[in-house]
């Protein structure tokens, strides 16, 4: 005879499970979300800056600048990407018929 787990057991489950997913509105907001991505873009070119003035006053090895200067570039084709869609998005909005 084979036991089967009584109910309870699986609404505890479902509660758990239910307190481990958050409920909708209680994430970040979409402007904190973007000051934080802001934030860490200019922090890798910062980085990226120091690291390159750190080369051409020779403390820096070669491997280190280029991988430096390679974030930055990806960061900036990341940026510049985002803000062109947001300008194509504001450009639909105000293009729309009422």
């Amino acid at each position: 005879m084979t036991l089967v787990a009584p109910i309870n057991m699986v609404s505890q489950a479902v509660a758990a499970y239910r307190s481990s997913v958050p409920a909708a509105g209680t994430g970040p907001d979409f402007a904190s979300m973007i000051g934080q991505a802001t934030q860490s873009a200019v922090q890798t070119l910062h980085q990226a800056e120091q690291v390159t003035a750190s080369g051409i006053a020779g403390k820096a090895d070669t491997q280190a600048v280029v991988q430096a200067l390679s974030n930055a570039e990806l960061t900036m084709q990341t940026v510049v990407s985002v803000r062109d869609k947001i300008l194509t998005a504001y450009n639909d909005v105000m293009h729309m018929g009422i």
